[in-house]
């Protein structure tokens, strides 16, 4: 029996931004949905403020779901139960805004994935979008064999317009349809005054510098994923549309 693969309208890009600057860049790059965070070049994102979320929906209005983070610190993903209830207030409060769904992830103290945090996590942000598991799959040693809600799975760590061509084209066949980024870098401040040793957190050079989603290099992201997705289900339609042979058919 022969398998025909469905193609796919186009590759879903997420973008992560923790600014209305970057929101709006990405969406006028091609995003097709945001993860709205707070303090990506310094932890790796944490959960924004509702001003910022708010003023992110006032930005790019309706053209694209938002996804808020919940992540009440940097680090690890080995929440207390006191770190618990702030995240289940904040999954409380943003629900309030009528968001797309929520990113969080918890593991246990052996690296696995803490299943009972993340019911209750799913229980609390319910009927909002599945909880994505993140970067905290880059820290889990071992999965679990329970079924995730309807997991998906994202390539988010090194994705820009140089890798994500080989990315799509090599994960395309395994069912790849989503990919994750920030599209960001580290952007000059305006700030004419800097004091000598006054440090903010960041590496030394990036100090007085801006995280910041770039436009153009959205872009670039778009165009070459595009492409590379554009590509082979040309290949694969191609494919499918030549004659079968009888003889091999019948065998």
């Amino acid at each position: 029996m022969e398998v025909v693969e469905e193609a796919v309208p186009s590759l879903l890009i997420e973008v992560c931004v923790d600014s209305v600057e970057s929101a709006v860049n990405a969406v006028h790059g091609g995003a097709d949905r945001l993860e709205v965070c707070a303090s990506l070049g310094v932890g790796g994102g944490t959960t924004p403020s509702l001003g910022l979320l708010r003023s992110i929906q006032k930005a790019v209005k309706d053209t694209v779901p938002l996804m808020v983070m919940i992540r009440p610190r940097v680090g690890d993903f080995r929440y207390s139960h006191h770190e618990l209830d702030v995240m289940l207030s904040d999954i409380a409060s943003f629900k309030e805004l009528g968001v797309r769904g929520f990113v969080v992830g918890a593991l246990s103290e052996d690296g696995r994935v803490d299943i009972e945090t993340m019911k209750r996590g799913h229980a609390a942000r319910a009927p909002e979008s599945v909880t994505t598991l993140e970067r905290l799959f880059d820290a889990a040693k071992q999965m679990t064999g329970h079924d995730l809600w309807g997991l998906t799975l994202m390539p988010g760590s090194g994705i820009n317009s140089k890798t994500i061509g080989p990315v799509v084209e090599h994960l395309l066949p395994k069912g790849l349809r989503e990919i994750h980024l920030s599209g960001g870098r580290w952007a000059e401040s305006h700030m004419h005054f800097r004091r000598d040793g006054m440090g903010f957190g960041a590496s030394p050079e990036n100090e007085w510098r801006n995280w910041k989603t770039s436009r153009k290099e959205m872009q670039r992201v778009r165009e070459a994923g595009d492409f590379a997705w554009d590509t082979y289900w040309d290949k694969i339609t191609s494919q499918q549309d030549r004659p079968i042979n009888k003889a091999s058919s019948e065998t």
